[in-house]
């Protein structure tokens, strides 16, 4: 096992691993930008070094810092979390040559799964069923519109290295396919660096279903089952559930075990996701996320199974600790990301919390980094924090979450909370009667 990790991230998925890690006797490197000095997981690291000013491009994106970080503190394993640099091939290459373990996949892994097209084809090789589409990169507005008539509209245009809904636009005509084909290259490659794009048959009223598995690059490889993350907001998920409530449980394992197959054939080492767009009872695979999830506490519950300490156990070189059947599932339960955002228009609210009581009791878990008078810098993701409930089954939990929400009190900034106590009085969230476009649609309406 590792003697010392440095932890590569800010925020509560910082403060997750740091407890993961004195939970295993393990010592930790917190590195953090100026904007961050007084951040929790900075305070209850076992040491910390500052990689750079307020910008993410100058501390939490800048490689050779945190290479420099590592060095200094003899740190022999890096746990990147979820953005930044955690999909990073380059950076899992580079600390791979200087022999400190990432906690992730191999970076070949991190790069196949990357490329959105790349990903496509290894998993239609590896028996996954995909979204009918281009077979490649799309070079031409022409060759675009060709793509539309084939499959016939509406299309969605996307990034190959795309994420977050940057870089994707969907085309009902010819005449859109030419906004739309432009529109998301100039995008992808703001954002990514890389204007590659593909095209595939857009659906009209998809639900976002998503598998959870792990692996030790030994062969062995577990899902530990579903969730329905449908409820977002331009492609950003604001709540999720486990297992998903619209499968049942055949269809869950069917997919789990089409999924975890995958993952031993390709040897594939620590935590990862595979996302699909569910319809009419089909699966078509989306993307594969190489990394810990935000919404992994879900799974984590109904399963109770600890993630972040299986990804370092695999990490250190040791086999799955769990078979798939082995993996079992009791309830239900629900997640609901806390942003310090405006809960109708999503504009973002930094400031200084004045007054902070999480919710708790029984089946409540809060996944936080924040305090009384912590102040939000403005300078990065405004996720503050997770509220996760679990029930003996999704009536209960919701129960238990519309409890919670009226519990949870932060002052000082505007914060999503609003909207889930809103949303926990729907018919359509209580029914689970919603897919990927009910949310965007509900908003529209209450702000018009």
């Amino acid at each position: 096992m590792f003697s010392k990790i440095l932890i590569a991230n800010r925020g509560e998925i910082a403060l997750r691993i740091l407890r993961a890690c004195k939970e295993m006797g393990i010592q930790t490197v917190a590195v953090h930008s100026t904007a961050d000095a007084d951040a929790m997981h900075v305070k209850l690291a076992d040491e910390s070094v500052c990689i750079g000013p307020n910008s993410a491009t100058d501390s939490y994106l800048n490689i050779p810092s945190i290479l420099a970080a590592c060095e200094i503190t003899g740190a022999d394993a890096v746990h990147p979390g979820y953005g930044f640099l955690s999909e990073n091939s380059r950076f899992a290459q580079i600390l791979e040559e200087h022999k400190i373990t990432f906690i992730g996949p191999s970076s070949a892994h991190i790069e196949i799964m990357g490329d959105k097209i790349a990903a496509k084809k290894t998993a239609i090789k590896l028996g996954i069923p995909c979204v009918p589409g281009s077979k490649g990169e799309i070079t031409s507005a022409k060759d675009a519109k060709a793509i539309g008539k084939e499959f016939g509209y509406p299309v969605i245009v996307k990034a190959a290295s795309g994420g977050g809904g940057r870089g994707m636009k969907v085309a009902n005509s010819d005449a859109e396919m030419e906004i739309a084909y432009s529109t998301a290259r100039s995008e992808a490659k703001a954002a990514f660096g890389d204007d590659t794009i593909y095209i595939e048959k857009y659906l009209g009223k998809p639900r976002h279903i998503e598998v959870q598995v792990i692996g030790d690059g030994k062969g062995n490889g577990v899902h530990l089952g579903t969730r329905d993350c449908s409820l977002q907001r331009r492609h950003q998920k604001v709540w999720e559930e486990a297992l998903a409530p619209s499968l049942s449980l055949k269809a869950n394992e069917k997919i789990g075990e089409i999924c975890a197959s995958a993952v031993r054939d390709l040897k594939y080492s620590g935590a990862g996701t595979f996302e699909f767009l569910y319809e009419d009872g089909e699966f078509y695979f989306i993307e594969m996320n190489t990394r810990l999830q935000v919404e992994h506490p879900v799974t984590e519950r109904i399963t109770n199974f600890d993630i972040v300490y299986e990804q370092l156990r695999v990490a250190s070189g040791e086999t799955l600790s769990i078979t798939q059947d082995e993996v079992s599932y009791w309830g239900h339960a629900i997640e609901v990301r806390i942003n310090a955002e405006d809960p109708l228009t999503f504009a973002p609210s930094p400031g200084t919390i004045t007054r902070y009581h999480p919710a708790g009791g029984v089946g409540v878990r809060v996944d936080s980094a924040i305090y009384q008078g912590y102040k939000i810098p403005p300078y990065y993701d405004s996720l503050i924090g997770k509220l996760i409930v679990h029930g003996r089954n999704r009536d209960e939990c919701l129960q238990r979450l519309r409890r919670s929400l009226n519990e949870f009190v932060i002052d000082g900034v505007k914060t999503t909370l609003p909207l889930f106590q809103r949303l926990i009085e729907e018919p359509d969230v209580l029914s689970g009667n919603y897919d990927i476009h009910w949310l965007e649609n509900y908003l529209k309406n209450i702000n018009d």
